[in-house]
C-alpha cells in the first residue's frame, strides 16, 4: 500500500479553482525551469570562488589615494569650415597625381581642404596619397560606383561652404582658386561658377569656357577647339559648367541633391545644371580661373558616346518645361535624328555603334526619368519666358 504524504494544506475540493501566487503569474517560465535553476546556482557557486580568490589579492588603499584625480584638459578649439573643398574623383590615375598635388601646393588661395575619392583604384593612388600628402582627406570605396556616384559621396563628405569638382588629369593655374572664390562673392545669385579649361599639351588652345544648352536639347562647350586669343576673357552669365573643374555652392548642391546618379558619367553637370536653373539659380564664367586638362584620359570615346547619347535624352525628359518641349520639339528630334543618321553611316566605328545603343538606352529609360520629370517640373520657380532666353537657338 503506497504511503500518501501530506504538505499540510486540506486536499482540494473537485471544482475549487487553483489560487495562482501573484509573484509566480509574472514569473518568467524560463527562470522557474529546474535546469536553468540548477545552472544558475551552479554559476553562483563559480562567482563566489571568484571573488574568494580575487580577495586573497586584495591591497587596501593608501591615504593618498585619489579616487577622482583632478584632471587639466586644453579648451576644445572651434572648427571652422574651409571656404571651398576640392573633390577629387579618381580611378587608377596614379599617373597623373603628382603633378595635380604640386599644382595644388601652388595655389595663393589656402582656405581650402582636398578630398580624393578614390572609386576603387587597381594602382597605387590611394597608398601614394596617404605617404605623400597626409593632409588631404582620402575616401577610399570597395566597389566602383561610377564616376557619379563616387563624387556625391565625396560632396556629402566635404566640409567646405563650396564644392569645387576637379578631374585628376588636370592642373590649375596657382590662382585658379583664387579666382573662383573672388567670382562666388560678386555674384551672390550663382550657383555654378565655370573655369576657363584648356588644352593641356596646347596650353593656348581652349577646351571649353562654360556649357551652352540649345533649344534643341544638346549640350555645347562654348569655345571648344579654338584658339585662345582673348575672346572669352569676359566673366559672363553661362548655362552649366564643366564637371572636370568647376565650384557649386554646397547649400544649392544638398538642395538638389548632387548629380544623378542613374547617368553613371558624362552629362551629369548638364543635367545638375539644368535642375539648378530651374530653381532659379544662375552659372557663371570665372574668365582668369585657368584649368590644363588632359583631355580624354579618363575615359575612352566608346563609354562616352555611350552614355552622351543616353543621358542627352534624359537631361531633355527630365528639364525641359512642357510648353518649350512642345515648342521646339521639331528641333529636338530633327537633332536625334541626325546623330543617329550619321552613326548608321558610320557604322564600321565602334564610337558610332556606341552612340545608337546609347540612344536606344536612353529611350527604354524614359519612364524612370518621367517620374522624376513630375517634381523638378512641381518644384520648379524660373519662368519658361526667363529659361528660353537662357537657352541658344
Amino acid at each position: 500500500m503506497t504511503e500518501k504524504r501530506s504538505n499540510g494544506k486540506s486536499p482540494r475540493k473537485p471544482g475549487t479553482p487553483v489560487e495562482i501566487p501573484l509573484h509566480a503569474s509574472r514569473a518568467n517560465a524560463v527562470t522557474t525551469d529546474d535546469t536553468y535553476g540548477a545552472l544558475r546556482d551552479d554559476n553562483r557557486v563559480v562567482m563566489r570562488h571568484s571573488i574568494a580568490l580575487n580577495l586573497d589579492s586584495f591591497v587596501p588603499a593608501t591615504e593618498a589615494f585619489n579616487p577622482r584625480p583632478v584632471r587639466d584638459y586644453p579648451t576644445l578649439r572651434a572648427a571652422t569650415p574651409p571656404f571651398f573643398s576640392v573633390v577629387i574623383p579618381n580611378y587608377n590615375g596614379l599617373r597623373h597625381l603628382d603633378g595635380l598635388f604640386a599644382a595644388l601646393d601652388r595655389q595663393s588661395f589656402s582656405d581650402f581642404e582636398v578630398i580624393l575619392a578614390d572609386d576603387a583604384s587597381s594602382d597605387a593612388s590611394v597608398a601614394y596619397v596617404e605617404n605623400a600628402h597626409p593632409r588631404v582627406r582620402v575616401l577610399t570605396n570597395r566597389h566602383n560606383l561610377g564616376f557619379v556616384a563616387n563624387s556625391n559621396a565625396a560632396c556629402d563628405a566635404a566640409l567646405g561652404r563650396v564644392i569645387v569638382l576637379l578631374n585628376n588629369d588636370t592642373e590649375p593655374d596657382p590662382n585658379w582658386l583664387a579666382e573662383l572664390a573672388q567670382a562666388i562673392c560678386q555674384h551672390p545669385d550663382a550657383a555654378i561658377v565655370a573655369s576657363k579649361l584648356l588644352l593641356f599639351d596646347q596650353r593656348s588652345r581652349l577646351h571649353t569656357t562654360g556649357d551652352l544648352l540649345g533649344t534643341d536639347g544638346i549640350p555645347r562647350n562654348r569655345g571648344v577647339w579654338e584658339e585662345d586669343r582673348g575672346q572669352f576673357d569676359e566673366q559672363t552669365e553661362i548655362f552649366g559648367g564643366c564637371g572636370g573643374a568647376m565650384a557649386v555652392r554646397k547649400d544649392v548642391w544638398q538642395a538638389l541633391g548632387g548629380f544623378d546618379e542613374d547617368f553613371w558619367m558624362y552629362l551629369e553637370d548638364v543635367d545638375f545644371a539644368f535642375r539648378a536653373q530651374l530653381a532659379g539659380w544662375k552659372a557663371v564664367y570665372a574668365p582668369a580661373a585657368r584649368v590644363y586638362h588632359k583631355l580624354s584620359s579618363s575615359g575612352g570615346d566608346d563609354l562616352s558616346s555611350f552614355y552622351v547619347g543616353r543621358n542627352t535624352l534624359w537631361t531633355i525628359a527630365k528639364n525641359m518645361p512642357t510648353s518649350l518641349l512642345l515648342r521646339h520639339l521639331p528641333e529636338i528630334v530633327a537633332a536625334q535624328a541626325r546623330i543617329a543618321l550619321d552613326a548608321l553611316r558610320n557604322w564600321q566605328g565602334s564610337a558610332a555603334r556606341a552612340r545608337l545603343r546609347g540612344q536606344l538606352a536612353g529611350l527604354a529609360g524614359l519612364p524612370a526619368q518621367l517620374r522624376k520629370r513630375q517634381t523638378i517640373q512641381r518644384q520648379r520657380m524660373l519662368s519658361d519666358d526667363e529659361l528660353e532666353r537662357r537657352l541658344i537657338a
